[in-house]
């Protein structure tokens, strides 16, 4: 049942009325925004896949910088019309996860960096 209708969801986006869809001369900028829109969600992507990783290497500077990009192109999608939903809802979903990376780099840095372990000292036999 999935597999059909996984199937049935792949053929429509190989479809040749599809492609013409987006990429006619009448719809050549919704061909553009739409790539353009699907290359940007690596940045939330790549930010989920490191919220994972070890906050020792989150990079405070960027991470503010990525914060106010996603801000800037949020009110663009928002106030371009017709709005851009899906370039919306990207910079949304990258905007959260910026923010609780920066959350965990704030709290990192305020809680010392690396908490070190206590060193075991060992004494030689007599």
């Amino acid at each position: 049942m999935a597999a059909r209708f996984l199937r049935r969801g792949l053929d429509q986006l190989k479809s040749k009325e599809f492609r013409e869809y987006l990429c006619s001369t009448h719809h050549e900028q919704i061909c553009v925004f739409y790539f353009i829109v699907v290359a940007n969600w690596g940045l939330p992507l790549a930010a989920m896949s490191d919220m994972k990783r070890d906050p020792e290497y989150i990079s405070g500077k960027m991470t503010t910088a990525l914060c106010i990009y996603s801000m800037l192109f949020m009110r663009f999608a928002w106030r371009v019309q017709p709005r851009n939903m899906l370039l919306f809802a990207c910079h949304f979903s990258n905007e959260v996860c910026q923010l609780i990376q920066l959350g965990r780099f704030t709290k990192y840095r305020l809680g010392g960096g690396p908490q070190t372990r206590p060193s075991v000292e060992v004494y030689p036999s007599s």
